[in-house]
C-alpha cells in the first residue's frame, strides 16, 4: 500500500512535540496506531517500523517522547546516554505525550473511530503497557516488545495492570540481559491473575532488542515471526 509521510507539532504542557505521521495515499478510512520510541528516540528504525504498519493499512504516528530534552536522538553507541535519557522520562509526562497522539489520531478524518491501538518497544514497550491501562477506553489492543521496566517505578505499570481493557500480545527474548525471565514471569502472573486477555512469545535464542535490524542484536527469525504475528493481532482486534 502507497504511503505518505509528515511531521506535525502537537501541543503538550511543555511545548511543542514532533511526531512522525505515517498513512495511506488512498482515500478511506483505516485504524491508527501510535508507536512508542526505544531509548534511542524517533530514529530512522522508528520511523521505518512506522512506514510497516501503515503499509498494512493503518494511519500510524510516532510522538517524540524525548522532546523534553536538549538532544532527542541517540546514536545506537552511546548506550550509557540513552539509558539516563530514558530515566529522565517521567510516565505522566509519557502519559501526556501518547494522549496528544491518541488526540491527534481521532481528530483525523481517515482514521477509523473507536479503532486504535498501540505497539512500542524497549522503553517504548513499557510505555505501552502503561498506555494500556492509563488510556484504557481509548486503546483497543496493545503490543509490546521487550518491554523493560514493566514490574519497576512508582507506581510500576505492573501494578496498573487491573486497568487494563484491551487484549495485548507481548514479545520477550530469553536472552534479554535487560529483562530477567523472573519479571517476565511475574507479568504473566498478574495478567493472568487481572483477567487481562493476552498472549506472550518468548524467544529461546533473542535478545533485546531483537527487532531492529539495524542493531548487532537484530535476530532475523524472532522479528520476522513477532512482526508475523503483530500483524495477524491488529487486523483481529483493529477493524
Amino acid at each position: 500500500m502507497d504511503i505518505s509521510s509528515s511531521t506535525v507539532q502537537l501541543n503538550t504542557s511543555d511545548g511543542k512535540m514532533g511526531a512522525y505521521v505515517v498513512q495511506p495515499k488512498d482515500g478511506g478510512s483505516y485504524p491508527g496506531v501510535v508507536v512508542i520510541q526505544e531509548a534511542f528516540g524517533v530514529n530512522d528504525h522508528i520511523k521505518k517500523v512506522t512506514e510497516r504498519i501503515a503499509a498494512e493499512g493503518y494511519v500510524a504516528i510516532a510522538p517524540d517522547i524525548f522532546h523534553r530534552e536538549t538532544e532527542n536522538l541517540i546514536p545506537y553507541t552511546e548506550m550509557p546516554k540513552a539509558i539516563a535519557t530514558m530515566q529522565r522520562v517521567q510516565d505522566p509526562k509519557a502519559m501526556e505525550d501518547v494522549g496528544a497522539a491518541i488526540a491527534h489520531l481521532k481528530s483525523l478524518s481517515n482514521v477509523k473511530a473507536g479503532s486504535l491501538g498501540v505497539i512500542g518497544f524497549c522503553m517504548g514497550g513499557r510505555l505501552t503497557y502503561l498506555t494500556a491501562a492509563h488510556h484504557a477506553n481509548d486503546v483497543k489492543c496493545a503490543v509490546p516488545y521487550y518491554g523493560g521496566g514493566i514490574t519497576m517505578g512508582n507506581p510500576s505499570p505492573l501494578s496498573r495492570t487491573g486497568e487494563i481493557k484491551c487484549p495485548m500480545y507481548l514479545f520477550f527474548g530469553a536472552k534479554d540481559q535487560m529483562i530477567p525471565m523472573d519479571q517476565v514471569g511475574q507479568i504473566n502472573t498478574e495478567l493472568t491473575t487481572k483477567k487481562v486477555a493476552f498472549q506472550m512469545k518468548i524467544y529461546p535464542e533473542a535478545g533485546h532488542g531483537f527487532n531492529c535490524d539495524d542493531r548487532g542484536s537484530y535476530n532475523e527469525a524472532a522479528a520476522k515471526d513477532a512482526w508475523e504475528k503483530t500483524k495477524s493481532f491488529f487486523a483481529q482486534h483493529l477493524k
